[in-house]
């Protein structure tokens, strides 16, 4: 059996003095996605490659005017003949050895590795991300893939012989995938959470229609086009388009067994809702986090200052696990704004494809104009230290870039101190006891990540006992709330982030696309 090893590209490239080595391929890289802007692509349904008249311009978000792909705006019927074909898959698919899946999605996760450039270049175009991020979510697709494999084969295919005191009675217990699973997915990691979602599901026999992002839905097709000649017709179906449609049709079929979510609450909880009004079914979700960073008067500021800035900042801060809210006792206030100040705005702002650019832009007109609401609402209540403007000269005016942002002076229950907003927007809160520290970070409906910077002992374990969080970190420079390893880190959200409290890339994930079974033969 196999060891699990995370991918961990940028990295393994700063470890072994190879980083120059690292832009050279990635520019190259770029250089081979630009041939390939621009196509037209098809939905997939039964193995069959579908294309459409009826279609939706996928744009680069950093310049409208670059054309990234076209994809058909599917219909109901369309997502009710995806539904369709993963019913009619299920026996098949369901019934292979696990010993057969694990190889087939080893073999993708090996496809994955190689093309990984290409694939991350694909996605600064599609999305935003730099360079740097956009290898992170295409090293996390190939970590999910090869540790669900290694999962699902270190437990035998979740089967378990059992004990009875009669020794007539040989019993165990086996876990049996559920049917068809509906997948549907954010633009943010359109590579990492469309496949770690979907992989859990295939994997464990389930088949899928997954519907991605209409923001981002290229990534995602990179991984149909290349899984669903290893599996049965029918097994894996992609279906673009509207979620009014799409993943509306997914949500009301009586056909679909299970859901898996990743978005915002406001729709995860419609979702949920909808899909278990009549009927008992899994529906997993991720649902957005409002992430706090503690910063105590022990605290080394130049770590803080880093970590909360990479957190609340990297991509624009749309991560569900952004740092978006920061306290810092009253005794270092100043200092750690001033600093932290300083570096936001010595952060390179620019096209993401470019070397050393660590600010892209955010996803679209409405994320924008989101921003713009946010600013104004800050400006009426609080005080801008930095940050604030929508970016317009020359080299920004086709795209949605904004200054990153830092607001203090807020009321603790302010719009913008409750509501995840997705955007490079970091409200800064004073405290004077850490007590009032825990009880302002924990007064929140969400419960996904959390930090802390602190010297002192006694806070790291009052901080890891009292925080209510799935995901917590302390004194972690490189990133304070986001950038979870697979296997290392598996990413969970406690209250309103998330419906089970089982993260992804742990080792309790895949048992949610399973129903358990027992057996018991007599002799």
């Amino acid at each position: 059996m196999s060891e699990f090893e995370n991918e961990y590209t940028w990295g393994k490239a700063i470890d072994n003095n190879s980083v120059d080595d690292f832009h050279e391929k990635f520019d190259k890289a770029i250089d081979e996605v630009k041939k390939e802007l621009g196509k037209k692509y098809p939905i997939i349904i039964n193995s069959k490659e579908i294309y459409s008249d009826d279609c939706f311009t996928v744009r680069s978000p950093s310049d409208t005017q670059i054309f990234v792909a076209e994809f058909p705006k599917a219909t109901a019927d369309d997502t009710k003949n995806a539904i369709s074909s993963a019913k009619n898959a299920f026996e098949e698919w369901s019934n292979m050895s696990y010993q057969k899946r694990v190889e087939i999605f080893r073999n993708c996760a090996d496809i994955f590795s190689s093309k990984k450039f290409f694939l991350a270049a694909i996605m600064t175009f599609e999305n935003g991300k730099n360079r740097i991020e956009s290898m992170g979510d295409i090293d996390e697709t190939i970590d999910f893939m090869r540790f669900y494999a290694l999962q699902l084969e270190k437990n035998d295919g979740f089967c378990k012989q059992t004990s009875h005191p009669n020794p007539h009675e040989k019993t165990q217990t086996i876990m049996k995938p559920y049917g068809v699973w509906g997948i549907i997915s954010p633009f943010n990691f359109p590579s990492a959470i469309a496949i770690g979602m979907s992989t859990g599901a295939i994997i464990t026999g389930n088949t899928v229609v997954l519907k991605p992002a209409s923001d981002a839905p290229l990534s995602s097709f990179q991984f149909a086009k290349i899984l669903h000649p290893k599996l049965p017709d029918g097994a894996i179906n992609f279906v673009t388009g509207s979620g009014n449609i799409v993943g509306r049709t997914l949500i009301e079929s009586s056909d679909v067994d299970g859901i898996a979510f990743t978005g915002s609450q406001e729709v995860g909880m419609k979702g949920f809702q909808e899909f278990t009004k009549s009927t008992s079914k899994p529906f997993i979700s991720e649902m957005g986090g409002k992430n706090p960073v503690i910063v105590t008067k022990y605290a080394d500021l130049e770590n803080a200052t880093n970590g909360v800035m990479n957190a609340a900042f990297g991509f624009g801060g749309q991560k569900c696990s952004a740092c978006s809210r920061v306290y810092v006792q009253n005794e270092v206030a100043e200092q750690f704004i001033s600093k932290l100040v300083e570096k936001t705005k010595n952060l390179k702002i620019g096209m993401p494809w470019q070397r050393e650019v660590f600010l892209g832009p955010v996803i679209n007109k409405e994320a924008k104009m989101k921003f713009e609401n946010a600013v104004d609402l800050a400006n009426k209540d609080g005080e801008i230290v930095t940050g604030g403007s929508v970016l317009t000269s020359s080299e920004f005016e086709n795209g949605y870039f904004v200054e990153p942002t830092i607001v203090t002076k807020l009321p603790d229950e302010h719009k913008l101190m409750r509501e995840e907003l997705f955007l490079p927007f970091l409200c800064i809160q004073r405290y004077a006891n850490f007590d009032d520290a825990i009880k302002l970070a924990n007064q929140t409906e969400y419960g996904l990540t959390a930090g802390i910077f602190s010297n002192n002992q006694k806070q790291l374990d009052e901080f890891f006992s009292k925080i209510q969080a799935g995901v917590v970190y302390t004194n972690r420079s490189a990133s304070a709330t986001t950038a979870a390893l697979v296997s290392s880190q598996p990413f969970v959200g406690w209250k309103n982030s998330g419906s089970t409290g089982k993260g992804a890339g742990g080792e309790n994930y895949l048992q949610q696309f399973m129903r358990s079974q027992t057996q018991t033969r007599c002799d």
